[in-house]
C-alpha cells in the first residue's frame, strides 16, 4: 500500500508541476520581468535535465541495444568481435581537424600525412531497422592534401591466442559514402622482430562487404605471434563522406590445403 501511495503522489506532482508550468508560458506574455528572469532560468535548467533524460532514453531504446554483440558469424568460428566504437557510447564522441595517430576510443586510430587536417570523426547511434550494431562511424573528409589516410583498428588478445597458419581472418563491414572510393583492408600480425601483412580490397559493390585474409600463404611464426592490427586504407579519400556502420572481425580454421 506504501508503495501505491507514493506513486500516487508522484504523479499528483507532476500533474501540478505540469499545470503550473502551462500557467508559466501562457502568462510570460504579462509576467512582469524580474518575476520572469526567473522563471525563465528556472526552465532552462528544468530543459536541460529534461535534454538528457530524452537523449538518454533515445540512445536504449533506439534499436539495436547498446553493447549488442550480435552479428553473424562463420559456423565454426573460434573468435569473433565487433570493435568498441560499433558497440557503445564513447566518452568522446568525435574530433574535428584530426591530427594524425589521434583516437576515437581505445582501439581506432587514424593516420594521415596532410599538411593540413579537414577531417572529421564522428561516432553516430545507428538507428535504421538492418543495422545489427549499436553505432557506426562516419569520416568527413575536405581537402585532402596528403598522400595516404588509413584507419587503424587494434585486434584483442584474443584474436593472437591460439593463432595458426591453418586460420582464416574474416571482416565484415557495411561501407556507405557519398561517390564512389577504393577501400583496402591490411592484417598486420607482428611476430618477433618480423611483421606479416596481408591485404585485400574491399568490395565496395556489395552491401555486406566481406573479405579474408588467409595466413596458410603467409611466414607466420606461430611460436612468436604477439599482437594484430587492422589498416583500413582509403585511397582518394578528398570531398567524401564515409560511413562505417559495421565492422566486424572472426576467426575460423580453414579446410586442409
Amino acid at each position: 500500500m506504501a508503495g501505491k501511495s507514493i506513486k500516487f503522489i508522484d504523479k499528483l506532482a507532476h500533474r501540478r508541476a505540469m499545470r503550473r508550468w502551462a500557467r508559466a508560458a501562457r502568462n510570460a506574455g504579462e509576467t512582469p520581468l524580474d518575476e520572469l528572469r526567473g522563471t525563465r532560468s528556472a526552465a532552462r535548467l528544468l530543459r536541460s535535465h529534461l535534454d538528457r533524460l530524452i537523449h538518454r532514453a533515445d540512445e536504449r531504446l533506439a534499436l539495436p541495444a547498446i553493447g549488442s554483440t550480435s552479428f553473424p558469424r562463420p559456423h565454426n568460428a573460434d573468435w569473433s568481435w565487433r570493435p568498441e566504437l560499433w558497440r557503445g557510447p564513447l566518452a568522446t564522441k568525435g574530433l574535428s581537424s584530426v591530427q594524425t595517430k589521434s583516437m576515437l576510443g581505445d582501439e581506432a586510430t587514424l593516420f594521415h600525412d596532410c599538411a593540413l587536417s579537414e577531417l572529421t570523426l564522428r561516432q553516430l547511434r545507428n538507428q535504421r531497422e538492418e543495422d545489427l550494431a549499436p553505432y557506426g562511424l562516419r569520416m568527413d573528409v575536405f581537402k585532402f592534401d596528403g598522400s595516404f589516410l588509413s584507419l587503424v583498428i587494434d585486434l584483442p588478445e584474443d584474436a593472437v591466442r591460439g593463432m595458426r597458419k591453418t586460420h582464416l581472418v574474416g571482416m565484415n563491414a557495411i561501407v556507405e559514402m557519398e561517390k564512389p572510393l577504393e577501400i583496402f583492408g591490411r592484417l598486420n600480425i607482428r611476430h618477433g622482430p618480423n611483421t606479416e601483412q596481408i591485404v585485400r580490397e574491399l568490395p565496395l559493390h556489395q552491401k555486406d562487404v566481406t573479405v579474408e585474409f588467409d595466413l596458410a600463404y603467409s611466414k607466420l611464426n606461430e611460436k612468436r605471434v604477439e599482437r594484430a592490427w587492422i589498416d583500413l586504407i582509403f585511397e582518394g579519400p578528398q570531398m567524401n563522406q564515409v560511413t562505417l556502420r559495421d565492422l566486424t572481425f572472426s576467426r575460423r580454421p580453414r579446410a586442409a590445403l
